[in-house]
């Protein structure tokens, strides 16, 4: 089995990985990592709710081209957290909840399952 790393993204198989968090292709696993003292950002500063709403974004391109049964209804999902995100007081419980949500949501899809980690990891940072 062939594996790359990219700082704190393990991807193994036939995988692609793009901005350190997603990970696609035929046999692709990822074993994302996060380490306490730098998340997601350069300089371990925390990611501004736009970065996120950019994430959920992705996420929710990937989502639909995806074979997922329940893509549009975690589209949704999705897109109602970066409405929240959008908000001048962000309630981050609620975006925790969605986040979480995410990646339970999404375990057997390898690209959606990093992408989903790195925004749960990044709502915490908020």
């Amino acid at each position: 089995m062939h594996q790359r790393s990219n700082d704190g993204v393990i991807a193994t198989g036939n995988a692609q990985v793009r901005n350190t968090v997603v990970a696609s292709g035929s046999n692709a696993r990822v074993d994302f990592r996060v380490t306490e003292e730098e998340p997601e950002r350069a300089g371990g500063r925390p990611p501004t709710p736009q970065e996120i709403s950019d994430l959920l974004a992705r996420f929710v391109e990937e989502l639909r081209r995806s074979d997922h049964p329940e893509r549009e209804d975690l589209a949704e999902f999705a897109e109602d957290a970066r409405e929240e995100l959008a908000a001048p007081e962000p309630r981050t419980g609620k975006l925790r909840r969605v986040a979480r949500a995410l990646v339970e949501a999404v375990p057997g899809f390898a690209g959606l399952a990093s992408l989903a980690v790195t925004i749960e990891e990044a709502v915490r940072g908020l």
